[in-house]
């Protein structure tokens, strides 16, 4: 049951391009890979940069500049730190409407040898069901990729809505648990192979103030039932194993392949309330297709092995770390001990500029029950979303779905990115 989208755009005036000229941006995918990339760190992969166009573009067109000299500045690499800012103006089934504003950074540690982009991204955010959330990403890539060093902090003080353990529960179920929260996630990965990496972490979950609040009378919530808590804590060391083929992971190109695989072990002598351990998988395929179509699958399941993770903790829809699995379905819609998600989406071209795409989806997810910790519920969710053009060196795209899962759940989601 993570907390909160961390970067979940959604463009929606002119001036958000104009200030976000060399954007800060959530980069999809795994956070172990994930890249901001300016304007003068180019995507390899596709280079007729003058024949596209972006949102980007059309700000400058609408100020009377002329966007072609963006291809010129963005033929040269630098260690240059670039920074950006932009206001937010977000939508999700868990927040309502956000506002708010982000900033970030771009840069290389080397260009004498082939090395990823470094960046560091924050944002300040209110949303229009009173949840205020500070989160701060940070990725350094050192010369020629030999290490990654990755952050994720973050402070959060969040109502959020909750239906309890398992696929059974209904939108009647549904109350509000609120509390506040920190983050510390810091990672270190090694290069042992082509594509490759392998590394230790450390990951603090901690929660206070929790109290749950709307509750019909004489109601034993699932909460109860687990075991409540005004304060929790998850507190471990991480085996992490990764492979990424993907030059651009903020939108990969067909015949790439990401796998990380994440074993967890949370001890009370680091602080937790208790031992548990879990093992997260993460496999994505990119396949391409005729007419530059992409076809991507995306495998994601956290399985707890032994013990007893706190229920704030606990996996479901939208647990990724970004908040995009299940769409159809609210973040925390399902929770459970075990949570298995499989989707896939297909992704093509609009205009042959490269200014407007789309993609249709289907989805299937499953939790495990507080009682017997088996899957028994299997909740699907199908979707089509529009695809327009942020920033085309990055390959950024701005995205708005739809998606429509089961029991009269459905709503708009919003990505800077891909969604995996």
């Amino acid at each position: 049951m993570k907390k909160g989208p961390f970067y979940t755009y959604i463009p929606m005036a002119m001036i958000f391009i104009i200030a976000s000229y060399g954007p800060a941006m959530k980069a999809q995918g795994n956070l172990k890979s994930s890249n901001g990339i300016a304007d003068s760190l180019p995507s390899k992969e596709g280079s007729d940069f003058k024949h596209q166009r972006d949102l980007i573009d059309l700000a400058l067109l609408i100020m009377h500049k002329d966007p072609d000299r963006r291809v010129v500045s963005a033929e040269g690499k630098s260690t240059k730190l670039h920074l950006s800012a932009s206001p937010i103006l977000e939508y999700t089934l868990a927040t309502g409407l956000t506002t708010g504003i982000a900033a970030g950074g771009a840069f290389l540690t080397s260009v004498k040898q082939q090395t990823n982009t470094s960046s560091f991204l924050g944002a300040i955010k209110y949303t229009q069901k009173k949840q205020f959330l500070l989160p701060i990403q940070t990725s350094l890539w050192s010369p020629g990729n030999k290490y990654n060093f990755i952050g994720d902090w973050r402070f959060l003080s969040y109502p959020q809505d909750t239906y309890g353990i398992g696929g059974f529960s209904t939108t009647a179920d549904k109350y509000i648990v609120a509390y506040k929260y920190v983050r510390f996630y810091e990672f270190a990965l090694k290069n042992i192979g082509k594509n490759f990496y392998l590394g230790l972490g450390y990951q603090l979950d901690y929660h206070w103030g929790i109290d749950e609040t709307g509750i019909q009378p004489g109601r034993i919530t699932d909460f109860k039932l687990y075991g409540f808590s005004h304060t929790s804590s998850s507190s471990g060391i991480a085996l992490d194993i990764q492979y990424d083929s993907r030059e651009n992971s903020i939108n990969p190109a067909g015949g790439r392949f990401y796998g990380n695989l994440e074993l967890l072990q949370n001890s009370a002598v680091l602080g937790a309330n208790s031992d548990w351990k879990s093992l997260l998988i993460d496999l994505r395929k990119y396949i391409n297709l005729p007419h530059k179509c992409v076809l991507a699958f995306w495998f994601y399941s956290v399985l707890t092995l032994s013990g007893n993770p706190p229920y704030l903790d606990l996996p479901g829809t939208g647990s990724d770390t970004y908040s995009n699995t299940g769409r159809g379905y609210e973040q925390g819609r399902f929770i459970g001990k075990k949570y298995v998600d499989l989707e896939a989406e297909l992704r093509f071209g609009i205009t042959h500029n490269g200014l407007l795409g789309g993609v249709v989806f289907c989805n299937g997810g499953s939790v495990s029950e507080l009682a017997s910790n088996k899957l028994e519920v299997f909740f699907p969710g199908v979707g089509a979303g529009l695809r327009i053009k942020f920033n085309k060196f990055s390959g950024t795209n701005a995205c708005l779905d739809y998606g429509i899962g089961t029991k009269g759940s459905r709503g708009f989601f919003g990505n800077l990115g891909e969604v995996f």
